[in-house]
């Protein structure tokens, strides 16, 4: 497996795979093709099925824009337009490699397309590219181990933690914990700035922001239910500046961010948790969202939200598990079920934006996460279902899901409602 680093990626919502993605291919393109004056993207599958709700043609106008006026100053005026760039929608045709395509050409001052190059936005911000490899994709494996049960063991047999098993693997001298430094800031920046925004979301739904009213409701609850208000208004807080275009941490992607924050927001908060445990934390967060990514998928589009919101709880509930002082196996456990209760989720936007369903189901997540990781903690960690066969049954489901159910909005709620 690679850095757990490339499990967080600090940019803009509100997709890791439908802005973030094609964002990047657009600026490897263009890294390639310097005299290019004018771009033609074609875009298919779930990127174009839902790619205006997702802002994908934004993403792709100021890749190119930005590019054009901060890369490419010895151009002629008339090439620093932002205009220069032609955009096709093909949401029926799907590319063989992963659901959301796109291919990316230059075109000559007649209209003939050339040096077409194709890329997939592989989820969580990554994107692969056919013609040429993009910077990082030879990252060295620096895990020697790529199943929990293995490192499960591992931890067992050494009695070291899974956050001791990261800095072994990625190295002292990596960057790594500067790196999940950065992450935690940014995380709580989006909760602290989310709880403070009121008004209607981008879109034609004119959704309302909810996390300022939930935060403040928490505090006239008793215990209990002002635990529970608090992690809610985190986790809508950070997911409604991700439908906002705000700066966010994908945890393992966009659409589920909010889910890791809210939680550590609130274990920080409540129980005054240092930065260091949090940042332990992470790196548990991260291996566990590796080995997911290594072993099966974190796309939508290719296995449902299973593999955005239920990773994403997974990940947030071996924190719960390893803040409070859970066992390796109570901290599995706790991962396990946290994937487990969110087999077969579809992604199903509705208008093609990251707000119906998801911002709710990043709140319930996150409720979930806490209870699974409690869970676990009322056990001695021995269990039926493995961490590892829950990620090899998420794949198999996401593969047998219609492509409705995976982020074109042709089925469920996105069809019901629109």
């Amino acid at each position: 497996m690679k850095s757990i680093k490339d499990i967080y990626k600090i940019g803009k919502g509100p997709s890791s795979s439908h802005t973030m993605g094609p964002f990047k291919a657009v600026r490897h393109y263009l890294e390639n093709h310097p005299d290019c004056h004018h771009l033609h993207v074609t875009l298919y599958g779930s990127l174009a099925a839902t790619g205006k709700g997702h802002l994908t043609d934004k993403a792709i106008e100021e890749a190119y824009s930005t590019w054009m006026w901060t890369e490419r100053e010895t151009l002629a005026p008339h090439a620093k337009r932002s205009g220069d760039v032609t955009i096709e929608w093909k949401p029926k045709d799907f590319l063989q490699v992963h659901p959301n395509g796109m291919k990316i050409a230059s075109v000559n001052f007649d209209g003939d397309l050339y040096d077409k190059w194709t890329y997939y936005s592989i989820g969580g911000g990554d994107i692969i590219c056919m013609e040429c490899p993009i910077e990082g994709d030879d990252q060295a494996q620096i895990y020697d181990m790529a199943s929990m049960t293995e490192i499960m063991n591992w931890c067992n047999r050494t009695g070291k933690s899974y956050w001791e098993y990261v800095n072994e693997s990625e190295g002292e001298n990596s960057g790594v914990w500067e790196h999940l430094e950065l992450v935690w800031n940014v995380m709580q920046d989006a909760v602290k700035r989310g709880i403070e925004q009121e008004g209607v979301l981008p879109g034609p739904l004119n959704l309302r922001r909810k996390a300022l009213s939930y935060h403040v409701r928490a505090f006239g609850q008793g215990d209990t239910f002002k635990t529970r208000g608090l992690v809610f208004a985190y986790a809508l807080a950070v997911s409604e500046e991700n439908a906002a275009g705000g700066t966010i941490v994908t945890a393992p992607t966009c659409g589920s961010c909010g889910v890791l924050p809210s939680v550590l927001y609130h274990m920080k908060t409540r129980y005054n948790f240092s930065d260091t445990r949090i940042h332990r934390a992470l790196a548990t967060c991260g291996l566990i969202g590796n080995i997911v990514k290594h072993n099966a998928s974190v796309s939508g589009a290719e296995v449902g939200c299973q593999g955005e919101v239920g990773v994403a709880c997974a990940m947030a509930a071996a924190a719960v598990a390893q803040l409070m002082g859970g066992s390796p196996s109570q901290i599995e456990y706790a991962a396990e079920m946290g994937l487990e209760h969110h087999l077969g989720l579809t992604c199903d936007p509705v208008c093609g934006l990251v707000q119906i369903p998801c911002i709710e189901r990043n709140a319930y997540a996150a409720a979930r996460a806490m209870d699974a990781g409690i869970y676990a903690l009322y056990t001695d960690g021995r269990h039926r279902v493995s961490f590892d066969q829950a990620v090899n049954v998420m794949k198999q489901t996401g593969h047998d899901l219609p492509s409705l159910y995976k982020e074109t909005s042709e089925g469920g709620l996105a069809k019901a409602l629109e």
